[in-house]
C-alpha cells in the first residue's frame, strides 16, 4: 500500500522537511528527502522515545534529493522511532511524510531459514510527522487466520526461527493479578500451527497468547501479527464479541491486537 500523509498545521512541523519512504520485503527501509539547500554532512536520525538514536548518512540522489538507507542487517530495536534530518552541527529537523510506499509488506512471507524477523513500518503520527515502528523477534509466531465459532477462538499461524516439536502447546496467560494459565494443544505441520481457545475457560480479564514451539524445554513466543503494512492494528482490525456461559458466569469475549500488535483476548462479565 502507498499512503500519502495528510496535511498538518501543527506548529512544530513548520520547519519540517518532506520525505518519501520505501519499505522492502526483507525489512529494509529507504528514505528520500527533498532539496534542502543545506551544506555539510547530513544524517537521517531515528530517535526512540527513551532517547536512543540511530544515525544514517544522507547522500546525494537523483533530482537533487538526499537518500538514507536502513538495511535489514542493521539492528533497530523494538519501539517507535521518530524521524529527523540533521545537517552539520545544526538542530535536528522533523520529517513530514509525503508518500510511504509499503506495497512490499503486504502478505510478506520471510524465508524459513531466517533466524529472526525484522519488521519496520514507516507511518504518520497523530501530529503529522514521520515515524517508524520496529519489531525484532527471534523466534516469531505469526498469527494468520483468526475465527470465532461456537464460543471458541480458532487461530492458525506460522512460526519463524525455530521448528515445531510434537510437544508444542499454547499458553493463555492472565495479565496481572493471579498467575492463571490455560494450556491448549497445538496442531502442527512443518512450520504451520493451529490452536483453539475455549472462551468458557477464561475468567474476566485480559489474556495473552504464548506459543511454546518446543514444549516445556524451549522458549515462549508471543503470538503476534507483524508481517503486513499496518503499523497499529488495534484501532483497525476489530473482531466480534462472543457471549458464552463460562465457569464464572455469563461473559463476553473478544480477541484483539494490543498496541504492540500482539494477539490477546479480553473477557468481560455480563450483567
Amino acid at each position: 500500500m502507498m499512503t500519502e500523509a495528510p496535511r498538518t498545521e501543527h506548529e512544530h512541523t513548520a520547519t519540517a522537511l518532506q520525505a518519501d519512504s520505501v519499505a522492502d520485503a526483507a525489512g529494509g527501509l529507504t528514505f528520500d528527502i527533498g532539496g534542502t539547500g543545506e551544506a555539510g554532512p547530513a544524517h537521517l536520525v531515528l530517535r526512540r522515545r527513551d532517547g536512543e538514536e540511530v544515525a544514517l548518512p544522507l547522500t546525494p540522489a537523483e533530482g537533487g534529493r538526499l537518500r538514507a538507507a536502513l538495511p535489514s542487517s542493521v539492528e533497530l530495536p523494538e519501539g517507535r522511532w521518530e524521524a529527523y534530518a540533521r545537517f552539520a552541527e545544526g538542530e535536528p529537523r522533523r520529517l513530514v511524510p509525503r508518500v510511504n510506499d509499503l506495497r512490499s509488506l503486504v502478505d510478506r512471507v520471510p524465508g524459513d531459514t531466517d533466524a529472526r524477523i525484522a519488521v519496520r513500518i514507516p507511518y504518520t503520527t497523530k501530529e503529522g510527522t514521520l515515524a517508524v515502528r520496529s519489531w525484532l523477534r527471534a523466534p516469531h509466531a505469526e498469527a494468520g487466520e483468526v475465527h470465532i465459532d461456537e464460543g471458541e477462538l480458532r487461530v492458525s499461524g506460522r512460526v519463524y526461527g525455530t521448528g515445531l516439536a510434537p510437544e508444542a502447546y499454547v499458553e493463555v496467560r492472565a495479565r496481572g493479578g493471579p498467575n492463571a494459565v490455560l494450556r491448549v494443544d497445538v496442531t502442527a505441520r512443518d512450520t504451520e500451527f493451529g490452536f483453539t481457545v475455549p472462551f468458557a475457560r477464561l475468567a474476566p480479564g485480559i489474556w495473552d497468547l504464548w506459543l511454546s514451539p518446543a514444549g516445556e524445554q524451549g522458549p515462549r513466543v508471543r503470538v503476534a501479527r507483524l508481517l503486513d503494512d499496518i503499523a497499529d492494528k488495534k484501532p483497525i482490525i476489530r473482531y466480534p464479541k462472543a457471549s458464552v456461559r463460562a465457569e464464572h458466569g455469563e461473559v463476553e469475549a473478544r480477541p484483539y491486537y494490543t498496541v504492540d500488535n500482539d494477539l490477546s483476548v479480553t473477557v468481560s462479565a455480563m450483567g
